[in-house]
């Protein structure tokens, strides 16, 4: 093979097989394999420092392609489960498919652990033994024997983002905001894809918002867009449950308690690892109350991307394992109907996305 550099003339280097990934952004695009022939020094005729600076872009390429993979490189779809009859035991789980059996971790391997946020502080080491389990086919539970909770339960926060869907931005006739709306819920909120949402006696305003959300992997602060990616875990699904006249007309117009009655923060079925989902900016996303389809949108629509609110947050907070992120919302919600419709005892809402599966709650 010939080898051109700006450095010297086209040489032929014969025996040894390197595999260098090509980056683009952070999405990897091409990936190409160079078979080098090294002889002796005497024998290679490539400068030292054309060698160094070549060998540079090689690693390079190869550092980044592990980051935009995310943490393992394994497509998998991570579940918190309880065994019925067993009280409060969590356990960690891998699905063998969407909706079907359930692997037990702790049962593979007891030095796992049994909640998912401490799953992930293992990083490579616990994904990789989550795969492993996967793959051998053992230790299955069936999925009526389970009930299943949260991927993800007592995370250290639950950040959230405001009017970051381009078209729901359009419904209510505001501006397209130029950087990420931040709020919060807290980890209180958080119930599981199949648990009710209790109405509170303070509200007589509650909403539903479907949202694309995603869990982090791995410890970082002032995280480079460019290195986002590989600091998120996986993908879920989640609804933003919202009071509306505590977020709009109460408590000096604050969001925060409107958001965060206990039940107000719905996630599952599962956490989806980045390596499973094609395109997380690409996935239809819909809500549906009482089975009539109330919002029906794209990712695509979302305005700050997972990278960019990665690294928008991490500027003023450490992120760690097991936080919890809300992107945002689609059209459709219940406050921006004319009239207004709110969520009412006995009703059931779906929130659905793409690859990633449903959440349906209750309404009590």
């Amino acid at each position: 093979m010939l080898i051109h550099t700006k450095f010297t003339k086209p040489v032929k280097l014969p025996c040894m097989s390197l595999d260098c990934a090509f980056v683009e952004g952070s999405d990897m695009t091409s990936t190409m394999r160079f078979h080098f022939l090294f002889f002796s020094h005497e024998q290679m005729r490539l400068p030292l420092r054309s060698f160094c600076i070549f060998r540079s872009v090689i690693a390079r390429g190869q550092a980044a392609a592990v980051q935009s993979r995310g943490l393992s490189g394994a497509a998998m779809r991570l579940v918190q489960f309880r065994h019925r009859g067993e009280g409060a035991s969590v356990r960690v789980g891998v699905e063998q498919g969407e909706g079907h059996s359930v692997v037990d971790l702790k049962a593979f391997d007891p030095s796992m652990p049994s909640t998912m946020r401490e799953l992930l502080e293992l990083g490579d080491k616990g994904l990789e033994c989550a795969q492993r389990a996967l793959a051998s086919g053992k230790c299955v539970v069936d999925r009526a024997d389970i009930q299943l909770l949260s991927p993800v339960t007592g995370p250290e926060k639950v950040v959230c983002v405001g009017m970051n869907y381009r078209d729901h931005c359009l419904e209510q006739n505001a501006p397209i905001p130029k950087e990420p709306i931040i709020f919060n819920k807290f980890p209180s909120a958080i119930t599981g894809p199949y648990g009710d949402i209790i109405l509170p006696s303070e509200s007589q305003e509650v909403d539903w918002e479907v949202e694309l959300a995603f869990v982090i992997g791995r410890r970082g602060k002032h995280i480079k867009e460019e290195d986002a990616l590989s600091y998120v875990a996986g993908f879920t699904v989640a609804n933003d449950v919202s009071a509306r006249d505590w977020q709009m007309k109460r408590n000096g117009k604050q969001w925060l308690l409107g958001k965060t009655f206990d039940s107000f923060c719905p996630l599952g079925p599962a956490l989806v690892t980045t390596d499973t989902v094609t395109d997380p900016h690409n996935l239809s996303i819909r809500c549906l109350v009482n089975g009539d389809t109330v919002q029906n949108s794209n990712t695509d629509q979302i305005i700050f991307k997972t990278a960019a609110l990665v690294a928008w947050v991490s500027k003023f907070v450490t992120l760690i394992p097991g936080d919890v992120f809300l992107t945002g919302t689609p059209p459709g919600v219940g406050a921006f109907r004319k009239p207004p419709i709110f969520l009412k005892k006995g009703d059931v809402v779906e929130c659905q996305i793409e690859q990633l599966g449903s959440i349906i709650n209750k309404v009590v």
